[in-house]
This record gives structure tokens, sequence and C-alpha cells, in this order.
């Protein structure tokens, strides 16, 4: 029997690279792809002429629902950390279309933010990387570990450390001010014999996607867009914020791999591949901000667009004044160690690492800039 699946976010640069991954490996399944309007879906229907579109956005509650009921799989990648109507309708949609004898699975991307526990903040002008709208630092809600404390710029301490499997209790009683909490409430609570999830929380994500439209992510190109326009990498003093990272093709196999284990009768009925257990962190490598900082500037002055591999210490408050949507992490930890996807399924990294992707991305960044070469180094 064809397996169906019903994702969101194709257009997105995770959900695009997962569907690439997974139609790659899986072209017999039945994919339903929902995009937002016409002039979205051509891009997706000249990549992939046989799937089905879905025209709907995250606000079409009753499109959502019949699509969830309908398929045998959710992949939920579309603004899903952090949107509320579209989680309760594939809740919805998954209970009321499927049995204990014939379950449905529901896939959903979350993110490490939640391990920095800080509120929401405008949420609606901006659902995920909302911190670029802090100027008015006394006006804020008081969130809390390193914003709480001023911790700006320093290093990780030992309680921000979470390993899923074994700090799994600590993960599912998160505080509810947490950002991504409460739409991760939403998955784990529709979990019942009729209906089975699996939480993936990437940290940082770096590479080129593959998918139809977006194919840059945030923060790595956001640090080397600002380097570029400034002259010189910002560091947020001391510059010892440390936060985890994943190349997004492994990301990809990783959702590749939990599609396959939906029709794995020796794992899809295990709460802790499928179910309330099913948290899955995912990285493959760590970072300081720091370091970060200067190999884009090393980059930079490699590829001749500054004079000198330069980094300055910067403020939280300038940095958060500069463009770009993940200014901030460049200033908090967070910290996942990811031993759940390496137990089940064997999970490893493939692919190169953040430190080799740097030159690529400072070249997309000066190309997407318009920014030219003075001198190009050896």
């Amino acid at each position: 029997m064809t397996v169906k699946i019903f994702l969101t976010g194709v257009t997105g640069y995770i959900g695009g690279d997962a569907f690439y991954a997974l139609y790659e490996k899986h072209p017999e399944y039945e994919y339903a792809l929902l995009v937002r309007n016409e002039e979205r879906a051509a891009p997706v229907k000249k990549a992939y002429p046989k799937v089905r579109i879905v025209l709907g956005g995250l606000e079409d509650a009753s499109v959502i629902e019949k699509e969830a009921a309908a398929a045998d799989i959710v992949i939920h990648t579309a603004g899903s950390a952090d949107d509320e109507p579209s989680a309760k309708a594939i809740a919805k949609g998954l209970a009321e279309g499927h049995t204990p004898e014939k379950p449905g699975f529901w896939l959903h991307i979350s993110g490490t933010g939640i391990l920095q526990w800080v509120r929401h903040i405008q949420r609606e002008r901006e659902r995920f990387f909302f911190f670029q709208y802090l100027s008015e630092w006394p006006l804020t809600p008081q969130p809390q570990y390193d914003m709480r404390n001023k911790r700006y710029g320093e290093a990780p301490l030992p309680d921000q450390d979470y390993h899923d499997i074994r700090d799994i209790d600590r993960i599912l009683s998160l505080p509810d001010d947490a950002i991504h909490r409460d739409i991760d409430k939403i998955v784990l609570g529709s979990n019942s014999p009729s209906v089975r999830t699996a939480i993936v929380g990437p940290p940082t994500i770096y590479g080129r996607g593959r998918g139809p439209t977006n194919q840059r992510s945030i923060q790595v190109p956001s640090l080397a867009q600002a380097t570029l326009e400034k002259g010189f990498a910002p560091i947020v003093a001391p510059g010892k914020a440390e936060w985890d990272n994943v190349h997004v093709h492994d990301l990809s196999r990783l959702f590749v791999k939990l599609a396959e284990a939906t029709q794995d009768a020796s794992k899809n009925a295990d709460p802790e591949i499928l179910g309330p257990r099913a948290y899955y962190f995912v990285e493959s490598g760590t970072h300081a901000w720091r370091e970060v900082a200067g190999w884009v500037a090393e980059e930079a002055f490699k590829q001749g667009f500054l004079p000198a591999a330069l980094t300055k210490e910067t403020t939280m408050k300038e940095v958060l004044q500069s463009d770009g949507k993940a200014n901030a992490t460049w200033g908090f930890n967070s910290k996942s160690k990811a031993e759940r996807a390496r137990k089940y399924f064997g999970w490893e990294a493939e692919s190169r690492s953040l430190r080799e992707d740097i030159a690529d991305t400072v070249a997309f960044e000066a190309k997407k800039l318009g920014i030219q070469p003075k001198e190009k180094k050896q």
C-alpha cells in the first residue's frame, strides 16, 4: 500500500531540503505539499511535476485537517515551531482520520532555541528569530537564563546542556514560557493509540539547501552579511557563547529515517522512537560564536572583501540594532546532545563541517549583496 505523506514548508529551507531527500529516497511515496499560492507553487511544480500541490496557508485549518486525516505521515516544517493554528489543525486531523489499528504519524520541527528559555516577544511580527526586535531592554518581559542574568556572550553553564535521552524528562518539562514550548505541548499532547509523534529540534543549521525555493539558512549567513556590511565580524563580548550545529543534508537524512520508521513494526510502536518521549536533537558539532566570527572574517579577507581578517567585540544591544533575523543568538547559549538518533537509527553526520562551509557562505552572501572583491588573497 502506498505511503501517503503530507508536508508543509516545501518552499522553505528545512522543508525544501527534507522533501528533496525524501523524494530522492522514496519516489514511490504519494506526496501532498502545502503551498500558499500558485506563484509560490510554480517552482515546486517545475521541480516535482508528479506531486500533488495543496493550496493553502497555515491559517487554513480545514485544509490542513483534511490532509492530515488522509495522510499516513504529516511532516510539519512551515513555521512549525511557533504556529499554533496549524499545529492544532494537524492534531485534530490526525486524530479524526486514524485508529489504533492504522495510526497516523506526525514528524514535527521545533528547535533548540527552546533551551534558551526565552519568552515570546512580538510574536506576531517574527515567529522564530524574534530577538532582533528587543531594542528597549527595560520594557521587554523578563526572560530567563542568559538574558535574565545578562550573561551576554558568556560560556554555557552546566545545567544549560541537554542530552535527549538522559535529560528527556527535563526536556519534556521545560517552562511554559520557553520559546516553542507551547507548540511542543500541542504535539506531545496529541499522542494516543491513534497518533504517534516525533519532535526534531535542530540547532544552528548550515549548508546550501536543495529545495526548490529557499536554500539559505539564517544564523551564520546573517553573521557573514553583517561582516561584509560592517567591515568586521561582530563578536558579542566576551564571545564564549556556544551553540551546536548540523548540516541541513544531515538533518534531512534523519527525517528520511523517521519516515521509514513509521512503516517499520519493530520501531513504530516504541514510545522512545515515535511517541511521547520521541524528542530528537540533531547535532554534529559545537561552535563558540567567537570562533565563527573569526572564520567568517578570515574568509572575507581571503576572498578580498575585507582589508584584513577583522573581528570586533560589541555589545548585545549593538548587535540587535543591526539587520538580521538571528543576531541575538550570537550571544546566547543553546546546548544539545543528539543521542536518540544515534542510538535508534545509527545516525551520524556525513556532510562537511561548519568550518568547511564558511567559504561558500561568505561568497554567497557577497554575491547576494552585490559586493565585489577588491583583491583576492592567496
